[in-house]
């Protein structure tokens, strides 16, 4: 017969293995596994770049032209609606069925990131921007960046306080929508704002609403204590890569190669890594905090 002390000593025993079991590393990266989203795709056929007169393409696609068409041409133009018909030539896909990410540069996917939640990139060469959530690409897009003057600087920052609307602190009459800060003394963010096709901002990095708006909804921003001290760093983001201000757009170059800006997973790896020990520490912290909320 089983005593009554051997009975709750073997109960106290199964709850602390329980317990120790939902704490392992190896059953969080399940849990991250179980959350790694799946992403359905529709990729063009192979396709090549050329150029055409803005008004004459405006003109013949009038009556055809799509969302998704105009998505595409407008991040291969690196710009938005609005600007495009300023611009005398633009580049044409000859595929416009795909998704915008085939355009984008960006590699679909990155091993290295399986275990990061969130992490943005934005290529100073490209102008262009990639979301990854545990590796796979989530949104990408065009930006238009600091112009020479005042260049966006390179490095790690993290998304720290968002607003849908707010004022830009460089000049009071610029209304700033889907505003997300990553440096808050520079008063560096993303944020929607006219894409005239080039590297023009004061610093900040420009999205067409859409894109805008995809990304404040999915970004975390830092968490303040009650000292109103950061205790909890947003969502990294990386910018990296350098603009040929007194050259031709390095986009143009794609009418003879249409992989002439692909970025690799290796490459991408080789800008991550100096920063990597950084964003997992800050992500180690938030997803701690987020599990003891949870229990």
């Amino acid at each position: 017969m089983i005593s009554k002390k051997y009975t709750v000593l073997c109960l106290i025993l199964i709850a602390t293995a329980t317990a120790w079991i939902g704490c392992n590393p190896t059953n969080k990266k399940e849990l991250t596994a179980k959350k790694r989203p799946i992403i359905q795709r529709n990729q063009p056929p192979a396709f090549t770049y050329g150029f055409v007169k803005t008004a004459d393409w405006l003109q013949q696609q009038a009556d055809t032209a799509n969302i998704n068409s105009m998505n595409i041409i407008t991040a291969v133009n690196r710009t938005d609606v609005a600007n495009l018909k300023s611009l005398d030539s633009i580049l044409i896909p000859s595929a416009l069925s795909g998704d915008v990410a085939y355009y984008t540069h960006f590699p679909l996917q990155l091993p290295l990131l399986n275990e990061i939640d969130k992490i943005i990139f934005f290529n100073y060469t490209t102008q262009t921007f990639a979301a990854y959530e545990f590796g796979e690409l989530m949104y990408a897009g065009p930006t238009n960046m600091g112009r020479k003057a005042d260049p966006t600087p390179v490095g790690l920052y993290f998304c720290n306080w968002k607003a849908g609307k707010t004022i830009s602190t460089f000049n009071d009459e610029w209304e700033l929508k889907w505003n997300v800060n990553i440096e808050n003394k520079e008063g560096i963010g993303f944020h929607q704002y006219a894409l005239p096709g080039y590297p023009v901002s004061h610093s900040c990095l420009r999205l067409r609403e859409a894109d805008a708006k995809l990304l404040y909804n999915w970004v975390d921003q830092w968490t303040l204590n009650s000292e109103e001290a950061v205790e909890f760093k947003g969502t990294p983001v990386i910018v990296f890569g350098s603009y040929p201000f007194d050259g031709p757009k390095p986009w143009l170059a794609l009418r003879n190669n249409s992989a002439a800006l692909d970025i690799s997973a290796t490459v991408l790896q080789e800008v991550l890594q100096p920063h990597l020990s950084a964003v997992r520490d800050a992500l180690r912290n938030r997803n701690i905090d987020q599990l003891d909320s949870a229990n």
